[in-house]
């Protein structure tokens, strides 16, 4: 049985500082962004692919890239227009699987 996503809710521009600030190694502008560099082909593809869980139990999906070992990332809700509370939450997962490799 799958739990619904966290409710989703676009960020005003001191609660998107503070979600930067938060967060080592991303930039925003419009879009929370990441470049992730890793060991080699297997270790992005496995960081991909544990990532996709998380995006599947937040219904929260990222535009990403991957070439060879790095892996571009891109955060915001198409609905929302805009970076978004589980642009972050998103965001923080990705952070806790990077540690995790």
């Amino acid at each position: 049985m799958s739990m619904p996503a966290p409710e989703n809710r676009l960020l005003d521009q001191a609660a998107r500082e503070a979600a930067l600030a938060a967060l080592d190694g991303w930039t925003l502008d419009d879009r929370l962004r990441k470049k992730f560099c890793f060991a080699d082909f297997p270790a992005a593809i496995g960081f991909m692919t544990a990532v996709a869980f998380d995006a599947e139990r937040l219904n929260h999906h990222p535009n990403w890239t991957n070439v060879y070992n790095r892996v571009e990332i891109e955060l915001w809700s198409h609905d929302l227009g805009g970076v978004s509370s589980l642009c972050v939450e998103l965001a923080k997962a990705m952070e806790r699987r990077c540690g995790a490799m």
